[in-house]
């Protein structure tokens, strides 16, 4: 194994700070018959009461699995089914033994598949990766593992990561719960689908182009990339570098905040990130919304948009108008981010992938392969060029929100497409010129460093999922989160799970 595998992987997060979080409310909300069908928040509350065993959830997680992974092939790796019994088990037993509890104890889990966890394979989806088996956790896990989490397995990526449609030679592809002919989305498409089946109650993601936000809109979930900084990276080879960020997928906003309470805060291993306290995420989000004024921009000024996901965009606007909020017609000044992102993506490919070329380029996609090599033949003063475009990006995104809270806009251009194509080379008539370009409207928001949601928003004609993205100001993390708990009740759509008849 290379010795600078870890390069590529996104990034790992700090230690946990969850011991400042309060205790569990005493009488949680009732579980539904399936306890697969519970908010997370809801499970780890019965849970932590005794109410709910971790063997019992575990056996219904099972049964889920066995359910719906055949049909859409999301959950990787995963241990026998013996052996996630016996590990939940014994996590009763610790709490029985009156042991400290984290705030997901007893919570079946998969890491996505680009995390480093003992006693599970670390394939990245790449061949080359097929037979590796880490010696130690990533950070992200680390702090996974000591909330209390009871992992059984791995989630489904693109090989390397890369692309957001979940196929690769190692595991295969990970289709959609409402339509298995159709994509799951990527980077995090295991995790998404995992979810919202309910195999999982909750899941770990990361986004560089949308990874997050893409698969949560695909599969009608939540997905929250955080403000560059405040989620820890490490170890990562740039960490500097702030394009990057690692968040969770949930079922509902406040599984989301749930999942943020463990996973954000400062590390020393990261010298990039950001003080912070996670338990900013902790307790009840609603707040006053009325007021808030909102930047309406669904295309980004201009992007091809499917029509079916501009009809489902357009019926938020009276959603939102109906919270209270002053919605106007504004662009983001967006100016560069194109440039900006690509060259610094194509660069840091090329920092890491291009070394694995001249002994495995058969075993590496074409589209990793051009974005490497792209990489290659960049310069000096490219990429200084970038980084100075940036910065003036960043100047003018934060006077545009002196005026706005909020940019509410398109998370993908398209629906859900189908699941046996590599990626969409056309969007609304327009053809695209490279294997990530279909996704700007998620990757052009990566370039502020802002918050981002993607919350559920609808279905086309044909029952296929899209989100509305929602994007804060900069730091203004949970904010974003109490307005989007607004937005979820008032629409409910998240509410629409996918049928095994479907």
């Amino acid at each position: 194994m290379p010795l600078d595998r870890r390069r590529f992987v996104s990034a790992a997060l700090g230690a946990a700070a969850w011991g400042a979080l309060p205790a569990a409310r005493a009488k949680p909300a009732p579980l539904p018959a399936d306890p697969c069908d519970a908010d997370a928040t809801d499970l780890v509350a019965h849970l932590a009461a005794g109410t709910l065993s971790a063997r019992e959830l575990m056996a219904a997680q099972l049964a889920r699995i066995d359910a719906w992974n055949g049909r859409v092939n999301a959950i990787v790796a995963r241990l026998p089914h013996e052996a996630c019994l016996a590990l939940a088990t014994e996590a009763d037993r610790r709490r029985g033994r009156g042991e400290p509890q984290g705030p997901l104890a007893g919570l079946p889990w998969a890491f996505k598949d680009l995390e480093d966890a003992v006693g599970f394979p670390c394939t990245s989806g790449s061949p080359i990766y097929r037979d590796f088996r880490p010696t130690s956790d990533t950070v992200l896990v680390e702090r996974l593992r000591r909330a209390g989490v009871v992992p059984i397995g791995k989630t489904n990526v693109p090989e390397f990561g890369m692309g957001s449609h979940t196929y690769n030679p190692v595991y295969g592809t990970t289709r959609n719960p409402y339509d298995p002919s159709k994509s799951a989305g990527g980077s995090s498409g295991g995790a998404a689908a995992s979810v919202t089946t309910g195999m999982l109650a909750l899941a770990d993601g990361s986004d560089l182009g949308g990874s997050l936000r893409n698969p949560a809109n695909f599969n009608n979930v939540v997905g929250f990339r955080p403000s560059v900084g405040l989620v820890p990276l490490a170890p990562e080879s740039l960490p500097f570098l702030g394009f990057t960020v690692k968040g969770p997928i949930g079922r509902s906003v406040r599984d989301v905040a749930l999942a943020m309470s463990v996973i954000s805060g400062p590390d020393p291993r990261d010298p990039g990130c950001l003080p912070s306290d996670p338990a900013r995420f902790a307790g009840a989000l609603e707040r006053e919304v009325r007021g808030t004024r909102i930047a309406w921009c669904p295309d980004l000024g201009g992007l091809p948009v499917e029509p079916a996901v501009r009809a489902v965009l357009d019926a938020q606007r009276p959603v939102l108008e109906s919270l209270g909020c002053v919605v106007e017609e504004a662009v983001p000044p967006l100016a560069r981010a194109d440039e900006i992102f690509l060259t610094l993506r194509r660069w840091q490919t090329a920092s890491w992938l291009a070394p694995l070329l001249a002994e495995h380029r058969a075993q590496v996609k074409p589209e990793a392969i051009e974005e490497a090599e792209a990489g290659l033949r960049l310069s000096g003063t490219d990429v200084a060029r970038a980084f100075e475009a940036h910065a003036e990006l960043l100047g003018r995104m934060r006077r545009f929100h002196e005026r706005y809270e909020l940019i509410a806009c398109a998370v993908n251009q398209v629906a859900p497409f189908d699941a046996a194509i590599d990626w969409p080379h056309a969007v609304a008539g327009r053809t695209m010129a490279h294997y990530i370009e279909w996704m700007r409207s998620a990757w052009s928001i990566t370039t502020t460093w802002q918050p981002a949601i993607s919350m559920p928003a609808g279905f086309t004609p044909g029952g296929l999922p899209v989100g509305l993205q929602l994007v804060g100001r900069r730091l203004e993390d949970r904010r974003l989160l109490e307005f989007a708990h607004a937005f979820e009740a008032a629409t409910g759509v998240g509410r629409r799970r996918p049928t095994l008849g479907a």
